[in-house]
């Protein structure tokens, strides 16, 4: 089928392109490119998939109502993936126009899109940010999240009550996808594993925030974009219960009687922050000098997927132990580096 995939460039966005050129599927990817990190990192994410055929792709940003309209003319996806955004918890807490023009307003556009055409199913990118303050764990897609802690999860709260709208009012079917801790070969050099692995190698200290005493769950990015293809692969449909135990007139907040579903997607092992140290380091074959600091403004003390809901719907089964997932990062770190 043909498919457009937002933020194509970006790590999730690259890695689900290649998967779906790979089963045949036909891919327009769509990313503005910009410096939140180095571009270079995503030109050549996009350098592996552009030799395919049936891959195409165009620049531009998802607040570009235009050039975002001219990707669906010119394409006439059946299906979407949107996973562009500005991401970053504590980028957010600098900078929160730059999440509203392009998690809201972008989103808002993507939506819009969708509707007019006819697409088959949105899957969109939310995020466990959305939490926030919730303390029991695991996190269940049928808790209230009413109480994020930064814009960046504001803003994903808020994609997943607009596609809610969408999907109620005008039968777009929409499935939202809460990532946990996405990581592995190519990822993006904002998080943890990245910058830990690069000062251990550089020698310098590494910034373990809250002592380290919180724990993540860490997910492998094979068993993520297993995870989203499944889901692009089940669009919702509109029904009384829609699946769930949950009656029309009381629906949980994962659930309608409109096409629309949330779903958890995490590894369901969370692992202490300082197990994940020990891990690199062993893979390093180093030791870090770690700089032990509070907890960050924005940032939760512990995530934890309940996943039941996608294994139950899609076969959704994550494989990937922290172990294997990390010697994967680092290998392809030192060579894409050249050490």
């Amino acid at each position: 089928m043909r498919v457009l995939v937002t933020g194509a460039a970006g790590f999730i966005g690259a890695r689900l392109s290649e998967v779906l050129l790979a089963r045949g599927d036909e891919v327009l990817g769509f990313d503005n490119l910009n410096a939140y990190y180095d571009p270079r990192l995503k030109e050549a994410r996009l350098a592996r998939l552009l030799p395919s055929p049936n891959f195409r792709f165009m620049r531009g940003a998802l607040e570009d109502r235009d050039a975002l309209g001219e990707a669906f003319t010119s394409f006439d996806p059946q299906r979407v993936v949107n996973l562009a955004a500005q991401a970053g918890v504590r980028y957010s807490l600098e900078n929160p126009q730059a999440y509203v023009d392009s998690n809201v307003t972008g989103f808002l556009n993507v939506l819009e899109a969708c509707r007019h055409r006819a697409i088959e199913h949105l899957v969109y990118a939310s995020s466990s940010s959305v939490y926030g303050a919730n303390r029991k764990l695991p996190f269940s897609v049928d808790d209230s999240v009413d109480h994020p802690v930064s814009m960046y999860a504001a803003t994903k709260k808020a994609n997943e009550l607009m596609a809610h709208t969408y999907s109620h009012l005008f039968g777009v079917p929409t499935t939202g996808l809460r990532f946990f801790t996405v990581y592995g070969p190519w990822g993006r050099p904002d998080m943890a594993l990245f910058l830990f692995t690069r000062a251990i190698l550089a020698g310098e200290p590494i910034d373990v925030f809250n002592h380290g005493r919180h724990r993540r769950d860490f997910t492998y990015i094979d068993d993520i974009i297993e995870g989203v293809v499944r889901t692009l692969d089940h669009p919702p449909t509109s029904s009384p219960a829609n699946g769930s135990d949950h009656a029309p007139q009381d629906p949980s907040p994962a659930t309608s009687s409109a096409p629309y579903r949330l779903y958890n997607i995490g590894n369901h092992t969370p692992v202490e922050l300082m197990r994940y140290i020990e891990v690199l380091e062993q893979c390093l074959g180093r030791k870090s000098e770690r700089r032990l600091l509070p907890m960050q403004a924005g940032d939760v003390p512990n995530t934890w997927a309940d996943v039941e809901a996608l294994t139950r719907d899609v076969g959704y089964s994550p494989s990937t132990p922290v172990e294997v997932g990390v010697s994967r990062f680092v290998d392809w770190y030192l060579k894409y580096h050249g050490i």
